[in-house]
């Protein structure tokens, strides 16, 4: 679902931020008897991102857990800016922007749950998912129809592109 207003603010998007539990993985945790921690990603977002890269849009990463699979993806993506264990991610998202030269406004924040309200509502775009809390889907300006950590973030990267004019000159230029 999106409106006008969402869709003119996606088209000045010039950093997406996300967050990883519950957008970019389905928020479950996995823990092996050797107490290893696994995540799932869907490889539909990834090629999102990348497609938001090769268009221009910097893509980075808040998130309140510390794990080392995060940045090991963030690297098979090119995500350079991964930001970990950080609880007040608004503060988080304002530090990011600042070393990258950016407002807010000129930001989209996707998250799914309270600790990412303050994010969803400082950035120029508040994204969510499917099945982000009630508070966060009333708060964000746009959300998917996929639910976090299956195909969301791939939506939320098309709904920018599109916005943008960069969907289907992207897609067509991509091996």
């Amino acid at each position: 679902m999106s409106n006008p207003p969402a869709t003119e603010r996606a088209a000045a998007v010039r950093m997406l931020v996300l967050d990883v539990d519950g957008v970019l993985t389905d928020g479950r945790l996995y823990y092996s008897n050797s107490g290893d921690e696994f995540k799932a990603f869907n490889i539909k977002d990834g090629l999102g991102i990348k497609l938001l890269q090769n268009a221009g849009v910097k893509v980075a990463i808040i998130t309140g857990r510390e794990s080392d699979i995060v940045n090991r993806r963030a690297a098979e993506l090119g995500i350079e800016e991964v930001v970990q264990g950080r609880e007040d991610k608004r503060q988080a998202l304002l530090e990011l922007c600042q070393r990258q030269a950016l407002s807010a406004e000129d930001c989209a924040y996707m998250g799914d749950d309270l600790p990412d309200l303050g994010a969803i509502v400082a950035s120029g775009l508040g994204m969510t998912v499917n099945d982000a809390s009630r508070p966060v889907r009333e708060a964000a300006d746009w959300c998917s129809e996929s639910d976090g950590g299956d195909g969301a973030v791939r939506e939320a990267c098309e709904f920018i592109l599109a916005a943008r004019g960069d969907l289907l000159s992207t897609e067509s230029g991509f091996n």
